[in-house]
């Protein structure tokens, strides 16, 4: 097996041991990188120069940190110091602001290797589509707007790899890539340095192959401070098998998925138990539409003022209100989405975690639809924690995945839950 093939997980502990280095796993993934770019267009960015530079670097390092060794992929809406940001806009093309965003910092401070930045859809949000492709399908879209991360990390060309979600562009990416992939609560990792949509919505989050790589990022960002571990048993575990209030809208691959990740748990001897969510979540994903394009208008405005010709008209028209979204429909939107917070989290002294689909189905062709983030864009505007696991196959042979939801600050307990319950849902 080469070193590109390893999970994150399994390639620290080697990194650990001594039996691999950081330089070998860094030019073991731009080999991989070389072989399979030119399919894929996963990158903007790349110095394999400056990534064997780092590597070394960090093999000369006295202490090991939580991502000692590990290449990552930085998400091209995420300032790093030594490599552009251009946020796939031609208004920034090349800029490189001299700084590395809150969350590089942290990765490279637990010894990570910034491997290259990483194809996105314009601003994360609209406007023009990164040119990333589905690895296990070039002629279909990985999902956005985290296109190149979740590919990148799905094509083993590294390991790791930040996103950004404002509606669903982690977790619908991780499902089209049949990939794990982690939305921590909002706010409890740092979104200085990446370029703001909504601040309301925004969440920096990451890409891995196997449950327990998602764990070395968390740790990396003391999510396990938060809460007290869950310690139980798979057999202990009770589940909220959801469906939501948008299950009209799941493809039958989709609805397949679900029923069968519920039905393998529930075989394995975990209780999965039917959810129905109460009646205001009914209302919680036009809410979150609302809050997308009022804290949109702000989120542009410069763009809009110092570079109009060069912006995208998407970004045009939500500066200039043409979804007339006016206060008082704001206000009401940020009200509903706090009540629904709160009843979200007290259902779990009844459930441990809930079951849910990651995606409305399996990627669609071509790169200009990226999927209805329909499955994810509630979740975004409740602040839970959410984690995408590989579930199916849909009838076209593509990844389909599932999600599970946690409470708000509920990243240590999810994340064992995912360690438990990921080898039963995800069979491939």
């Amino acid at each position: 097996m080469e070193p590109w093939q390893l999970t994150a997980a399994v390639a620290a502990a080697k990194l650990r041991e001594g039996r691999l280095t950081a330089e070998a796993l860094t030019r073991s993934c731009l080999e991989r990188i070389a072989e399979r770019e030119a399919v894929v267009k996963a990158w903007t960015f790349l110095d394999p120069q400056l990534a064997i530079a780092s590597a070394r670097e960090v093999d000369k390092a006295h202490t090991m940190g939580a991502l000692h060794g590990l290449p990552i992929g930085v998400k091209d809406m995420i300032e790093t110091a030594d490599m552009p940001t251009t946020y796939n806009s031609p208004i920034y093309q090349g800029l490189r602001q001299g700084r590395d965003a809150a969350c590089v910092g942290v990765a490279r401070g637990e010894g990570a290797v910034i491997l290259g930045k990483t194809d996105t859809v314009e601003f994360a949000a609209a406007g023009r589509r990164a040119l990333t492709r589905n690895p296990h399908d070039p002629a279909r879209t990985p999902g956005g707007s985290s296109s190149g991360s979740a590919a990148a990390v799905a094509d083993g060309m590294v390991p790791l790899a930040f996103g950004t979600q404002t509606g669903g562009s982690i977790i619908r990416p991780a499902s089209f890539c049949g990939i794990y992939a982690m939305k921590p609560t909002h706010g409890v990792v740092n979104t200085e340095g990446a370029k703001r949509y909504s601040h309301t919505l925004d969440t920096i989050g990451w890409y891995g192959r196997a449950p327990e790589d998602l764990r070395l990022v968390a740790e990396a960002f003391r999510l396990f401070d938060l809460d007290r571990p869950l310690g139980k048993g798979l057999r202990e575990l009770r589940i909220g098998l959801c469906r939501g209030p948008n299950w009209h809208l799941a493809s039958p691959d989709s609805q397949a998925a679900l029923e069968l990740a519920g039905q393998r748990l529930e075989a394995a001897g975990a209780v999965v138990e039917t959810l129905a969510l109460p009646q205001p979540f009914e209302g919680i994903t036009e809410a979150q539409r609302v809050v997308l394009l009022g804290e949109g208008r702000g989120a542009f405005l410069h763009e809009y003022v110092m570079a109009h010709g060069k912006l995208h008209a998407d970004f045009r028209d939500r500066v200039e209100n043409h979804a007339e979204i006016g206060g008082a429909q704001l206000a009401g939107a940020y009200d509903l989405a706090a009540d629904c917070r709160k009843l979200f989290d007290a259902l779990f002294p009844r459930f441990d975690v809930v079951l849910t689909p990651a995606a409305a189905g399996e990627a669609p062709l071509g790169r200009q639809d990226t999927g209805n983030p329909v499955f994810n864009s509630m979740w975004t505007l409740l602040h839970v924690p959410c984690i995408a696991i590989p579930a199916a196959r849909g009838r076209h042979g593509m990844p389909v995945g599932v999600q599970i939801v946690g409470p708000r600050f509920g990243d240590a307990a999810l994340l064992e839950v995912a360690a438990l319950v990921g080898p039963v849902i995800d069979q491939r």
